[in-house]
């Protein structure tokens, strides 16, 4: 007589044990842990990637400020202190007195290219408004080159006009009734142009800047007043 099967799979043998409650718990413990664990991996990676990009995006913004700067802060010309004698076309010449003042000084050429003028000089920079005469002419007795433009000139040609300043030794200012756009001044020399793209502009410095022929060769152009507007 052939056994009975009683087994709802047919087959012979033990039906799988159920977990108990204590065991299931856990096994949903262990799950939980593991999709915690697997959640604060993500979170991790995120968070390194987040820094990682800021850190190039960073530097990336760096890089475009110091590029920038570097492109649009104008570069200071440069020149040899002295000159050698070279003629520069237009330029005109003077014979000026020399003698500390007190008070406003009549002078002979508009601008002054040099004469009687105030105990303190003019501290050399740029300066966004008309300075005193008696102040400025005496920082061309130190060698300095007394740069003044008419005040109706445009941006274009003032931002041009400050590319061919050097660093040092050098007055640029407005000035009401001038006999050109843009005239140079140096002691006992002064030359008109009409746009600050003339290369005369360079020569003029080569030529006056720093001079030795001046009064007071080597004499400070910083140290005493700042005019008004000085930028």
């Amino acid at each position: 007589m052939t056994p009975r099967n009683d087994s709802p799979t047919g087959k012979s043998g033990n039906p799988a044990r159920q977990l108990t409650i204590k065991e299931q718990r856990a096994e949903q413990r262990a799950a939980k842990v593991e999709s915690y664990k697997r959640e604060q991996a993500k979170k991790a990676r995120n968070k390194k990637i987040g820094i990682i990009s800021a850190i190039v995006g960073g530097v990336a913004v760096i890089a475009l400020v110091v590029t920038a700067v570097v492109l649009t802060v104008p570069r200071n010309a440069s020149y040899s202190a002295g000159g050698s004698g070279a003629e520069v076309d237009g330029v005109e010449t003077f014979e000026n007195t020399n003698n500390h003042v007190e008070g406003t000084v009549q002078y002979a050429q508009t601008p002054p290219a040099g004469g009687d003028h105030a105990q303190a000089w003019l501290n050399c920079g740029v300066y966004t408004e008309p300075q005193a005469n008696e102040n400025a002419v005496h920082s061309l007795e130190h060698g300095a080159i007394w740069v003044t433009y008419d005040p109706s000139i445009s941006a274009e040609e003032l931002d041009l006009l400050k590319t061919k300043l050097p660093s040092t030794y050098v007055i640029l200012s407005p000035f009401d009734g001038l006999p050109s756009p843009i005239v140079l001044s140096a002691w006992d020399a002064q030359l008109q142009v009409d746009e600050a793209s003339d290369e005369r502009i360079g020569e003029f410095f080569e030529e006056f800047w720093q001079s030795e022929d001046v009064p007071e060769p080597g004499a400070l152009c910083t140290g005493a007043i700042d005019g008004p507007g000085k930028a």
